[in-house]
């Protein structure tokens, strides 16, 4: 597929084998064509890795921020587990959204956490709401440890960042899932890579080693999650489809 932007006569020319396709270049069509580009060249470029809150590195889309934020304020977990803390930035927004709204702890589980990150995750404002587990969150005695925290919850929800191999999303679906409250979703970040094979940081191999694959799967052989993207809470726009790195990623469980 080609695509030509011609301002002048406000139109977005769709090049393909079987023919072109000419779209009003300001038009709910062309945002979704040109919405598609935008997340593959942003990705390439690390356009996500030029963001923080409250201080430390988030590295996330920030429309896939403010969904987030949509959806815990909907669905009232009072505990998130997250594997992959990398820098530390989303548990941080997990844990100043449960301080906004008066309740709610966040657990982050890595196989590696570096003393820098630990250090500034440790000393900032929201680590009284915060634990860190080091370890790989497969490990069955990790998860035996996530397990004991989650049962003073009353509703958890949990949010898989770490490793994005098919195989890895696949085990901590099968170990996690069973946590997650009635209403409560588990959220497979990250899917995006499976339409990034092709780009130049991307893996050809990613086309099925990724974690959207692994959620589909998932949600085929456990009737009780319902895979789909949360709808939006507020929408006067006349776009439908969600900017996100998080296709085929909210597993739901009902």
């Amino acid at each position: 597929m080609k695509l030509t932007i011609d301002d002048e006569a406000r139109t977005l020319r769709v090049h393909r084998s079987g023919g072109d396709e000419v779209v009003d270049l300001y038009s709910a069509r062309a945002f979704s064509l040109l919405a598609h580009q935008y997340i593959r060249v942003g990705w390439n470029q690390k356009y996500s890795y030029r963001f923080v809150w409250m201080g430390r590195p988030i590295i996330q889309l920030p429309d896939d921020i403010v969904r987030m934020q949509e959806v815990i304020h909907a669905t009232r977990p009072d505990l998130i587990i997250e594997t992959g803390v990398a820098h530390g930035g989303s548990l941080i927004f997990y844990a100043s959204l449960f301080e906004a709204m008066g309740e709610g702890d966040v657990l982050g589980i890595d196989i590696a956490i570096s003393p820098e990150n630990r250090a500034a995750i440790e000393s900032h404002p929201m680590a009284k709401r915060i634990r860190l587990i080091e370890g790989s969150s497969t490990a069955a005695d990790i998860v035996t440890q996530a397990e004991e925290i989650a049962k003073s919850a009353k509703r958890v929800m949990v949010i898989l960042d770490s490793d994005h191999s098919y195989a890895h999303v696949s085990e901590e679906l099968s170990a996690y899932a069973p946590l997650v409250s009635v209403g409560c979703c588990i959220v497979a970040t990250d899917g995006v890579m499976r339409d990034l094979a092709d780009v130049p940081r991307g893996r050809r191999d990613w086309a099925d080693n990724n974690p959207a694959r692994a959620a589909e799967d998932f949600a085929k052989r456990h009737p009780e999650f319902v895979l789909e993207t949360p709808p939006p809470q507020f929408n006067e726009s006349a776009v439908s489809e969600a900017i996100t790195y998080f296709p085929s990623a909210w597993l739901k469980r009902t």
